[in-house]
């Protein structure tokens, strides 16, 4: 039987004011699901993404998170990421003075502790491109700088593919692609999906989801979790919104 991969439990987070941003989330993935946090814009969504890969702006009041058995409530960010966890921003970030395929080279380097051959790096870089529908140059542009907001996207997709994370953690990944875009972004979340690893997918789009087998759903509403079932709930959003969701009264199936 899989394990639990990530665990919160009653997780209540607030920012600057104390205003409680995230409400007593709780919240399983077991090890080979794919779970998918859906709600409307202002819901807390990208917010428990951040807090998950520890965020330093963000205070957990209440509340725990565990990955794989071990509390990393208190950990930072680097020390996640170690541990097999990955974030794809919503908005990815351009950094000048560094290339993408040196960004991916040092980022593996440090996961796994070994220093990655170059030659070997550079073949694997540009084979996982290729089926991502990329310029092979690409990987010696700055990261990011200059990239359309589809190239920034896919160039997310590469580093899941390239870092290989127990955990991946997708934040509107779809956001502001086209159809074309979302076929490829697609085809690599399932390419990098195995048994041994785990999805949290954040999106407000069903697009993506229509050629990904889901596990469950769950829908955030004012920084809660008011719904929790399976791919039913996708039907019920597409059909009706996120309006039946909105007096914090939805459904749940699980636990």
């Amino acid at each position: 039987m899989a394990h639990a991969l990530l665990a919160i439990d009653s997780l209540t987070v607030t920012l600057g004011d104390n205003t409680p941003l995230l409400k007593n989330i709780s919240l399983t993935v077991k090890q080979g699901e794919v779970h998918v946090l859906m709600g409307p814009n202002g819901a807390g969504k990208s917010t428990l993404g951040n807090v998950l890969m520890g965020h330093p702006d963000y205070l957990v009041q209440k509340g725990s998170i565990h990955f794989d058995g071990q509390d990393i409530t208190a950990l930072s960010t680097e020390k996640r990421a170690k541990l097999g966890m990955f974030f794809s921003f919503q908005n990815p970030e351009e950094v000048p003075g560094i290339t993408l395929e040196n960004f991916l080279r040092t980022a593996k380097s440090s996961i796994t502790g070994v220093e990655e051959n170059v030659f070997i790096f550079n073949l694997t870089l540009k084979k996982i491109m290729e089926g991502l529908h990329m310029d092979p140059l690409y990987a010696y542009r700055h990261l990011n700088v200059g990239f359309s907001g589809g190239e920034k996207k896919k160039s997310e997709i590469l580093q899941l593919l390239a870092l290989n994370p127990r955990l991946a953690i997708l934040d509107e990944t779809d956001s502001g692609l086209d159809v074309d875009a979302i076929r490829v972004v697609s085809q690599g979340i399932r390419q990098f999906h195995t048994p041994d690893n785990s999805l949290l997918i954040i999106t407000h789009n069903t697009k993506i989801l229509e050629s990904i087998h889901v596990d469950h759903v769950h829908i955030l509403v004012k920084g809660s979790i008011v719904a929790s079932g399976d791919v039913s709930l996708i039907k019920t959003i597409e059909e009706k919104g996120f309006a039946p969701f909105l007096n914090g009264r939805g459904h749940s199936d699980e636990s």
